[in-house]
C-alpha cells in the first residue's frame, strides 16, 4: 500500500488572471516533478488544464476514477471557483489537500492577478457545505519548506486511509478464552469500515505447514538461513525447521484469503499441534511488512497497519504490552511482549531462546529494542464507538528484561494510563521508531474515527499540518 496517486486539480476563477493561474499550476507542477510525487495530470481536458466550470469538473472526474487516484489536490491558482472543485471532491470520495500559492506584489496601479489566499477561505467554506473532509496547508510560496512538508505529509495521510480501506486480516483460530480485552465486532468492521476477517481454524494451517516441509523445502530452507544469519539461534535444527515451515504457511494462507495483516491464537492449542511458539516466525512477517500479531488481537493488527502506513513503509512496528511503570522514572514505562517486534527494531542481536519465559517451548525471541522516538498507536472500540489513541514517547535505560523489550519515557504517564484504564483502548499498543502523529492525527478525519491524543498537543499538531514553523512537543526535544 506503500504507492499513492494524487489527482492534480489546479483551479480558477473567471474574474481574475487565467494566465496568472496557468503560470501557477505550473510552477506547481514542476515541485510535484521534483519530489516525485506520482499526480494524475488533467492539462489535456480544457485548453488551460485547469478546474473552473462543469465542464472541466466531469472531464476531471471522469480521468481521476478510472486513474482509481488515492487524494485530491486541489491546487487554488488564484481565486479559485469553489463551487466547481467542490463538485469534484464530493465525486470522488478520497481525501481532498487545499492549497494556494502566496499572493505576488500588486502592480503598481494596485491592481491584483489572483487574490490565491482569499479563495481559499471561500473553498474552505463550500467543502463544508458538500460535507467534504480536507487537509489545508497555508498559503505559501512554491518554494516554502511548509509546502513540500504538506504534500510529503499529504501523501503518507492517504497511504493510511487506503490502507485502512483495504484490509483484510487472516484469522487462525478464536481468541483465548481469557483475553476478553481483545473481543473485536466483526461485522461491524466490515459494515463500518469495510475490513472484513478471513477465519481459518488451526487445524488447517497445521495442514499447510505440514505441506510446505514436503513441497516447498527450498523456501523453507532460506528462511531458516535468514534466521541463521541474523539471529543467535539456540534451538535444535528440527525446532528451527518448525520455525521456518510456519513463517511460511502463514505467509501462504495471507496469499491465498488475500490478507495483507494476520492474528493468531498463539497458545495453547497451537503447541499441543506444532510444538513451538509462533513468535519469532510473526516477528519475520513484520519485518517483511506483513504485520501479524498473537492472541487474536484484530485491532492491535490494524494499529500496526496503521501506523506502518503512515511511515509509507519505511518503518516496521513493534507490538507491546504496556506493562509496568520503570522502577526510577516516574514517566517511564516498559513495553515488553512475548516476541511481536520486527527485527529491524532491534538494538541487541535477537536470539531464539531454548525455551520462552512463560511458556515451556521453543519459537520465541529476544531482544532489546532501539532507544530512540516512537509514536504509539491504538485503534480500538466499543459500544459502537471506534478511536485512534495516538502520542510520542522516547527510548530510555532500564533494566534487562526478557523476551522483546524497551523502556520509553512519557511526557506525563498517568495521563497515557488514565486513556488505558477510561478506554476503549486495551493493554496492547503498536508502535514505529518515527514521528508520525501528525499523519494518524490527520487521517483520522477521513476514517470516520475519533483521533484521541494522549497528551495536550491538538493546537499544536493543526499547527503544524497548516504550516506553521513551530514544532508540537515530542518527548525526544523536551
Amino acid at each position: 500500500m506503500d504507492k499513492v496517486t494524487l489527482g492534480f486539480a489546479p483551479t480558477r476563477r473567471n474574474l481574475f488572471s487565467a494566465d496568472a493561474a496557468i503560470e501557477y499550476a505550473n510552477y506547481t507542477r514542476e515541485k510535484l516533478d521534483e519530489w516525485a510525487i506520482d499526480y494524475i495530470d488533467i492539462k489535456d481536458i480544457n485548453d488551460d488544464g485547469l478546474i473552473f466550470d462543469d465542464a472541466s469538473v466531469n472531464a476531471a472526474a471522469e480521468k481521476f476514477k478510472a486513474a482509481g487516484i488515492d487524494g485530491l489536490f486541489i491546487a487554488n491558482e488564484n481565486f479559485g471557483t469553489e463551487y466547481a472543485v467542490a463538485r469534484l471532491a464530493k465525486q470522488l470520495d478520497v481525501p481532498v489537500l487545499l492549497w494556494g500559492p502566496k499572493d505576488e506584489t500588486p502592480a503598481e496601479d494596485g491592481s491584483r492577478l489572483r487574490d490565491s489566499q482569499c479563495g481559499l477561505f471561500a473553498i474552505g467554506k463550500v467543502l463544508r457545505r458538500f460535507k467534504v473532509p480536507f487537509t489545508y496547508i497555508k498559503n505559501s510560496d512554491v518554494d516554502d519548506p511548509a509546502f513540500e512538508r504538506g504534500v510529503k505529509d499529504f501523501v503518507k495521510v492517504c497511504n493510511v486511509v487506503k490502507t485502512f480501506k483495504n484490509t483484510r486480516i487472516l484469522q487462525v483460530g478464536p481468541r483465548p478464552f481469557d483475553f476478553w480485552t481483545v473481543i473485536c465486532n466483526e461485522g461491524e468492521l466490515l459494515e463500518r469500515f469495510n475490513i472484513d476477517l478471513s477465519p481459518v481454524p488451526i487445524r488447517e494451517l497445521v495442514n499447510e505447514i505440514n505441506r510446505v516441509k514436503v513441497e516447498e523445502t527450498e523456501t523453507v530452507k532460506s528462511v531458516e538461513d535468514w534466521f541463521h544469519t541474523n539471529t543467535e539461534v539456540q534451538i535444535t535444527a528440527d525446532e528451527l525447521t518448525m520455525v521456518a515451515a510456519l513463517k511460511v504457511a502463514l505467509e501462504n494462507l495471507c496469499k491465498f484469503y488475500g490478507c495483507n495483516a494476520g492474528v493468531i491464537q498463539c497458545w495453547t492449542a497451537l503447541q499441543e499441534e506444532i510444538g513451538i511458539l509462533p513468535y519469532a516466525s510473526l516477528s519475520l512477517l513484520q519485518e517483511e511488512g506483513i504485520p501479524f500479531v498473537c492472541e487474536t488481537d484484530v485491532h492491535g493488527a490494524i494499529s500496526e497497519l496503521l501506523v506502518e502506513a503512515a511511515s509509507m513503509g519505511e518503518h516496521r512496528a513493534i507490538f507491546a504490552d504496556v506493562n509496568c511503570r520503570h522502577p526510577e522514572n516516574p514517566n517511564g514505562e516498559l513495553l515488553q511482549h512475548l516476541g511481536v517486534f520486527a527485527y529491524q527494531t532491534a538494538e541487541t542481536k535477537p536470539i531464539l531462546p531454548p525455551r520462552h519465559f512463560v511458556f515451556d517451548y521453543p519459537g520465541s525471541v529476544g531482544f532489546l529494542a532501539k532507544k530512540t522516538d516512537y509514536t504509539l498507536c491504538r485503534f480500538d472500540g466499543d459500544n459502537g464507538e471506534y478511536s485512534l489513541l495516538i502520542g510520542n514517547a522516547k527510548g530510555i535505560d532500564g533494566p534487562y528484561n526478557q523476551g522483546t523489550y524497551c523502556y520509553v519515557e512519557f511526557d506525563n504517564l498517568n495521563r497515557l494510563e488514565s486513556h488505558l484504564v477510561y478506554g476503549p483502548y486495551i493493554h496492547h499498543v503498536a508502535a514505529i521508531q518515527s514521528d508520525v502523529v501528525p499523519v494518524l492525527y490527520e487521517a483520522c478525519k477521513y476514517l470516520g474515527i475519533k483521533a484521541d491524543l494522549y497528551d495536550p498537543i491538538e493546537d499544536e499538531v493543526k499547527a503544524y499540518l497548516a504550516g506553521d514553523d513551530a514544532t508540537y512537543f515530542r518527548p525526544a526535544r523536551g
